[in-house]
């Protein structure tokens, strides 16, 4: 039990001990005005942008090295490469890949901390060293052509700087989980030249709450960040379709259809990952030469297009300006789908938004060459299928309706696309819930084990532990003391429970006075009448865990004791309290996200 609770812990050690605090009277104006806060979030907003730019700008350089390409040219667009280098390098790569990792586990064994755990569980903390790992591996995936997108390590450095900002101005929690959400904003709205986008972006998936008081300081790191990028070497996401000024009503049924398609594929996709994570586990194959064989997989697909490499942003332009052969588009949906499956689940390190945008467009833009197939005279253009499947999908895996509609609207300019979109999106966030009911990276947070549905802050629930509320003073008695003499030391009204212990001062259980004085039978000893002798709570609980113990038990008291094995009794916790504290945690949680 305490290893685990070191684990759960660890996240918060490496900020707190290397960050360099600000002067006390920075400190003092950011925690008392909210315009110093937003001050700060600009500053988020422009070392997010000079990241993402720094990131993109090193992996092409990869890119160009490793697949010898050109320097305007992208590795998903070409129309073809070398097959030597096609094969090699992925795997080749991975292998690198996967020897780093090694060398780096066995140096910090803790797992980096993402911004929704971080603002879910940790109030918002993150380690800039896990993170600028994560960056290296995210860079060194992409770089070998594995079909993964660089956006988790966009948001994950974003994140992970304005964490140890708002730790060296000592913010409040609050505060502190919207300045990581700040800095995924920031991220976004660089990567995508879209500053509704990465503002969504945020408050859907890493803050998880929207309020007025939140929007200053995330619309103006995304603004400040999309500014920097463009200064610094233009827009990474260049995406302008041509899109009617008008859908017909009509055009609404297939628009869904296609949303619930998304959301099909959105579901295949994760269950690949997962399933191909199972089937390296059960071939006992060394963790740090998996993906130098995913890797080998990658290439080998590859090798029928290049376009299955990286994230797609070189190919997702041609996805919606050429007319392929519906056969073509189908191939090119499973092939890339099958290398963003194995790239996750073999080890290589990166995100799947990227990539969940061009699927989508290949799977819009063959359903709208099935629609062209089976009704000319109702077929639906290709750039407005292809358009609703990439947002589709990317709900579908991602998570945020809104955050894609504001893609859509800032891409198109077009509102009666941006609401084709939404209606799409709402079916395929709709199906998702139904029938899988996780997003991603929510996925990956249930495999692990975390019971983490959104960014909304539960940490707090997890602080408040059994340890913290429990009362120390209590009244004992031996278990083999005669009813007796029990009733003659705790009359009536002395207490409402006497907590009874063994020969060896272990806990035995829980006498009630009321019925003890109740039972004539003097020949009684007290361990003839004891109740919940085999219900205890741990001081490491969580308050959550506390309630349900006291439901399964149907008590409304329980005894505290230090571990499961020794049982010995160090407080005693009652439900009545345990409720009080949680309700007082929880008005007051929503008394600062409403800002009273």
């Amino acid at each position: 039990m305490t290893t685990r609770r070191a684990q759960v812990r660890r996240p918060r050690r490496p900020i707190g001990s290397a960050v360099l605090h600000a002067p006390q009277m920075l400190r003092a104006l950011v925690r008392a005005d909210e315009i110093w806060l937003v001050v700060l979030a600009a500053f988020v907003g422009c070392a997010s942008g000079i990241m993402v730019w720094l990131m993109t700008a090193t992996t092409q350089l990869v890119h160009e090295t490793l697949f010898g390409i050109g320097h305007m040219q992208r590795l998903s667009a070409m129309a073809s490469l070398a097959p030597l280098k096609t094969i090699l390098v992925p795997a080749i790569g991975g292998l690198v890949l996967g020897i780093v990792t090694l060398g780096i586990t066995r140096i910090r064994a803790r797992r980096a901390v993402d911004p929704i755990e971080a603002n879910a569980l940790y109030g918002g903390r993150m380690s800039m060293n896990d993170s600028l790992i994560v960056v290296l591996q995210t860079i060194m995936s992409n770089g070998v052509g594995a079909s993964v997108g660089l956006e988790a390590g966009y948001t994950q450095i974003g994140s992970a700087l304005a964490s140890r900002w708002g730790h060296a101005f000592r913010v409040r929690r609050n505060d502190l989980r919207l300045l990581v959400g700040c800095g995924a904003a920031a991220a976004i709205s660089g990567a995508f030249n879209a500053p509704l986008t990465g503002s969504f972006y945020a408050f859907e998936l890493v803050i998880g709450t929207y309020t007025l008081g939140s929007f200053a300081p995330v619309a103006v790191a995304a603004l400040v960040s999309q500014a920097v990028v463009r200064a610094l070497g233009g827009t990474i996401f260049d995406l302008a379709p041509h899109v009617p000024s008008h859908i017909e009503p009509l055009d609404y049924i297939p628009i869904l259809a296609l949303g619930m398609l998304c959301a099909l594929l959105g579901i295949s996709i994760m269950r690949g990952v997962t399933i191909t994570e199972d089937l390296f586990r059960k071939s006992r194959v060394p963790v740090w030469l998996r993906p130098a064989i995913g890797g080998l997989a990658i290439g080998t697909l590859a090798l029928v297009t290049p376009a299955v490499l990286s994230s797609g942003h070189g190919a997702i332009g041609p996805a919606f300006e050429t007319h392929d052969t519906l056969r073509w588009v189908v191939l090119l949906v499973v092939l890339k789908a099958t290398a963003s499956a194995i790239s996750i689940g073999s080890g290589f390190r990166g995100g799947l938004f990227f990539a969940s945008l061009f699927l989508g467009a290949l799977l819009g833009k063959a359903f709208a060459g099935a629609l062209a197939l089976v009704s000319a005279t109702h077929a639906i253009p290709q750039e407005v299928c292809a358009l609703v499947g990439m947002s589709g999908l990317a709900v579908a895996i991602i998570g945020g309706p809104l955050t894609m509609g504001f893609l859509a609207l800032e891409a198109t300019g077009s509102l009666p696309m941006t609401v084709a979109v939404l209606a799409a999106c709402v079916v395929s966030s709709l199906t998702v819930r139904r029938t899988f009911g996780y997003s991603f990276a929510t996925w990956r947070f249930h495999l692990r084990g975390e019971a983490i549905r959104s960014a909304v802050d539960i940490g707090w629930m997890r602080n408040l532990t059994v340890g913290r509320m429990m009362r120390r003073e209590m009244r004992t008695v031996r278990a083999d003391t005669p009813l007796n003499a029990f009733k003659r030391d705790f009359p009536l009204g002395a207490a409402q429970r006497v907590i009874v212990l063994d020969e060896e001062d272990r806990y035995a259980g829980i006498v009630l006075l009321p019925e003890a004085h109740a039972d004539a039978d003097d020949d009684h000893k007290v361990r003839d009448i004891v109740h919940y002798a085999d219900t205890v709570l741990l001081p490491q609980m969580t308050i959550k865990e506390a309630v349900a113990m006291f439901e399964n038990a149907e008590s409304d008291a329980l005894v505290v004791v230090d571990s499961a094995q020794e049982r010995h009794v160090i407080g005693l916790l009652t439900e009545q309290y345990a409720l009080r504290r949680y309700t007082d945690e929880l008005d007051r949680r929503r008394r600062e996200l409403s800002g009273e």
